[in-house]
């Protein structure tokens, strides 16, 4: 085992143990390539991620999530990991995840890592091994097949990232699986070793104090141990919840190559080790078209994961009033006892105000929306700032899933453009070239412009996040919807201790929204507009308003 640096002391925690503080929690999803790049070498590291915990602190967030940091080739960016108890050069030092650790701790920030565990890099040691020959101790490690009679591929299933999903390897010869590209082999979480290796491994971060995991494409674990075929989609039933829809990939229905039902009890294996330690949580990644919620049910009950990254308003479809209230009132029927973690933007998506076309009123709009919803709330950086989907031209383009789907897919990057800090040339994240463009258009969106302008949308999600804190039952409380159709949605909070109606204006135009029933007095520190006459709220375009149940009522 790999416990060079394994550490025998927990570190200190972000605050109290409480074992539900990830219920209604704000994390802070960040990108470390993209974040701030401490050494001038035009890539983000964890020393940069330090520098800028107190801006995270003021923005009011409880918890930061960082993608992979790990020893990697980086032929994904991290996500094709070599050595999984070892932080990449490029991002720094075991000491200096170690002090961010702390520094996060110290200020009440606690810390999620992408956990990676369905595949590992080619250039892994154990994939080195296994490749060797069909009776290495590791041989059996990840998913071999022999290939058909006429030298075909075992079945038909595909990559996510184009092609078939599987590398023919003349060392064995024998074909080896890859869902994404052809240097990020499956592991075979059929293969007990393999289980308890990586159950060592989420032990190994979590003596070094981390909070959580999120666990990335937690569904793909496990594989049909026949190999047989997915059968056609029909093109009524494809969408792009899991890939763009130019890719193959969608006019498969997935049921053999990933879902399978033998990652439950993995899952519960998991969550053992998890609670073995104070406070810990998980989120998975479920990257499911057809049965995303069932499998988020699955996958959050019994004892398996804390909650799961929802998708549904990942997607290019624009959240209406009506989409809004058939994700919501579908999650409630179908996952019944899990807890949802929505997101609007990440890594993989484009940005949300582009993906929907919105305004800056509407992207205010939009994140109070979101941190309004029942469930734990997942902000990407640049989020904030109100950031679009930034132009990054071919001969810049570093994602291979951009490069093989260009130009109808242009891939990931435009998500992934430095952070701007300031309005100067680079954005105050290097002081080198960075690993892709700043974007021109993001710099008069700069933390330091919107810093001087209390009505910018920094401003806003500061200060939406501080009145959420002051108002439990956001955070905690069951969620009811009173009314959503295209102008309006309206929705009511309650924890048992105070009930919240709230109302949003999705339209152009001034709207009248009528209180129910009762007693209720509008609440104070919320950044919006709105007009209170007796039972009569009149919203200007784009509004909202928060109002309290009287005592008794």
């Amino acid at each position: 085992m790999e416990d060079l640096h394994r550490r025998t002391d927990r570190p200190i925690e972000a605050g109290p143990a409480e074992p539900d503080w990830w219920r209604g929690a704000v994390i802070y999803q960040i990108y470390p390539r993209s974040f701030q790049d401490s050494n001038d070498d035009g890539v983000g590291d964890l020393s940069g991620i330090i520098h800028r915990l107190d801006y995270l602190k003021r923005l009011g967030i409880d918890a930061i999530w960082i993608s992979p940091f790990f020893k990697s080739p980086m032929r994904d960016f991290g996500y094709d990991i070599s050595s999984f108890r070892d932080v990449d050069p490029l991002f720094g030092t075991m000491g200096d995840f170690d002090a961010l650790i702390q520094s996060a701790h110290s200020l009440g920030i606690r810390v999620l890592i992408d956990l990676v565990m369905n595949h590992t890099s080619s250039d892994h040691r154990w994939f080195r091994e296994s490749r060797s020959s069909r009776d290495n101790p590791k041989a059996d490690w990840y998913v071999w097949a022999d290939p058909q009679p006429d030298g075909s591929p075992p079945n038909n299933w595909l990559s996510i990232f184009g092609g078939t999903a599987w590398e023919w390897e003349a060392e064995r010869m024998q074909y080896y699986l890859h869902n994404f590209l052809t240097d990020q082999p499956d592991l075979n979480f059929h293969n007990e070793e393999v289980q308890e290796e990586l159950l060592q491994v989420a032990r190994f971060w979590l003596d070094r104090g981390v909070d959580g995991f999120r666990l990335d494409v937690v569904n793909f674990y496990f594989h049909d141990r026949e190999l047989r075929d997915n059968p056609a989609l029909p093109p009524e039933d494809r969408n792009d919840n899991t890939a763009p829809s130019v890719n193959p990939y969608n006019f498969q229905d997935h049921l053999y190559d990933k879902t399978r039902p033998e990652n439950l009890a993995f899952l519960q294996r998991l969550r053992g080790v998890m609670d073995e330690y104070p406070a810990i949580t998980s989120v998975g990644e479920i990257g499911e078209s057809q049965r995303g919620m069932q499998t988020q049910r699955d996958y959050t009950s019994n004892g398996r994961l804390h909650m799961a990254y929802d998708f549904d308003f990942l997607a290019s479809a624009y959240p209406s009033g009506h989409r809004i209230r058939h994700v919501l009132e579908r999650f409630d029927r179908i996952v019944t006892e899990g807890w949802a973690c929505w997101a609007f933007s990440n890594h993989d998506t484009e940005r949300y105000a582009s993906r929907w076309g919105l305004s800056e009123a509407e992207r205010k709009l939009y994140a109070a929306i979101l941190l309004t919803l029942k469930g734990t709330i997942c902000l990407y950086q640049g989020e904030e700032l109100g950031l679009t989907e930034a132009y990054v031209p071919y001969e810049d383009l570093q994602d291979p899933y951009g490069k093989r789907f260009w130009p109808k897919f242009k891939g990931r990057d435009g998500a992934r453009t430095p952070m701007p800090w300031t309005d100067t040339p680079t954005g105050g994240f290097s002081n080198a070239r960075p690993w892709l463009p700043m974007a021109v258009e993001h710099l008069e969106r700069a933390v330091s412009v919107q810093d001087r302008d209390p009505g910018s949308t920094l401003a806003f999600y500061r200060a939406f996040i501080a009145f959420r804190k002051t108002v439990p039952a956001l955070a905690k409380g069951e969620l009811k919807i009173v009314a959503a159709d295209a102008e309006r949605l309206c929705l009511i909070r309650d924890d048992g201790l105070r009930r919240i109606f709230i109302a949003f204006n999705l339209s152009d135009a001034p709207i009248d929204v009528v209180l129910p029933e009762g007693i209720w007095t509008a609440l104070d520190g919320v950044p919006f507009d709105a007009e209170f006459t007796g039972r009569e709220i009149r919203l200007g375009p784009h509004q909202g308003a928060f109002a309290a149940a009287d005592e008794g009522i």
